[in-house]
């Protein structure tokens, strides 16, 4: 509140951010189908996917080593939607988790991949030794998930989620055994190597858009066509006040009004 009483105009830049999220939620949530747009990473899910198919060699799912929130349960919804393409072609998948968090989303991974193979009727085919949990040891699970990689020769590795050092140790060992790998993260400290390293990057918000294209969860949605919309704002205000600016000049007496 002491925030707000000096910068009055931040308070209502957020709360007019905020009104924006819930009633772009709220429409989703009453059958407003927003337009998202396909991103080339999606097409290469299906791409790897149907790489495996052919090949007959399984599935790798990386959901990296961070607690459930927001980034592992946007990873989940995306290996919920390769989980349910892979139970309808037959494919094998191999789910292994690991770190500080790595009994909690062992537990939700499960359950979740259970419901995948439920939604398109092939529960009979989901096998619970297929989630694993490899260590609560950062390193101990990058050289255990490597170990994995290199006995079951897996023909697409997807690695979505939280990751930090162990990233490029996944990535490398992925392309020695000749997996086509798609991965997506959020941390920037790791994203140019996933590049460098893997067939094709989701980075930035594109990680949250793939989550919400393939699930269609209205809270999903809404969130992120009103981020957009916060932006566009953002954008149109850094134009005006260029053009004010600009124009008038920055001792112009409305200007410093906003600006005290």
């Amino acid at each position: 509140m002491e925030h707000a009483s000096d910068r009055w105009e931040s308070a209502v830049l957020v709360i007019l951010w905020s009104i924006a999220i819930v009633v772009m939620v709220v429409r989703a949530q009453r059958g407003r189908d927003y337009f998202i747009r396909r991103i080339p990473g999606l097409n290469a899910i299906d791409e790897a996917v149907g790489r495996a198919t052919e090949m007959g060699r399984p599935i790798l799912m990386i959901p990296g080593i961070g607690n459930i929130w927001v980034i592992i349960v946007q990873a989940l919804t995306i290996f919920s939607y390769i989980a349910k393409t892979a139970a309808q072609f037959g494919n094998r998948i191999l789910v292994p988790v690991g770190g500080e968090y790595g009994p909690a989303v062992y537990t939700v991974a499960q359950e979740m991949i259970r419901d995948s193979y439920d939604a398109v009727g092939k529960r009979e085919a989901f096998d619970t030794d297929s989630i694993r949990f490899i260590s609560d040891r950062q390193f101990a699970f990058a050289s255990g998930v490597a170990g994995m990689i290199f006995r079951e020769q897996p023909a697409a590795v997807f690695m979505f989620g939280e990751f930090f050092a162990e990233s490029l140790i996944f990535a490398e060992t992925g392309q020695r055994v000749g997996a086509i790998q798609v991965a997506g993260t959020t941390q920037i400290t790791q994203i140019p190597f996933l590049i460098a390293a893997c067939d094709y990057a989701i980075i930035g918000d594109e990680f949250y858009a793939a989550s919400a294209y393939i699930s269609r969860e209205p809270t999903l949605l809404g969130s992120l066509v009103a981020q957009d919309v916060c932006k566009g704002i953002v954008l149109l205000l850094v134009v005006l006040g260029t053009l004010v600016v600009t124009l008038w000049g920055p001792e112009a007496e409305f200007i410093k009004w906003f600006t005290v």
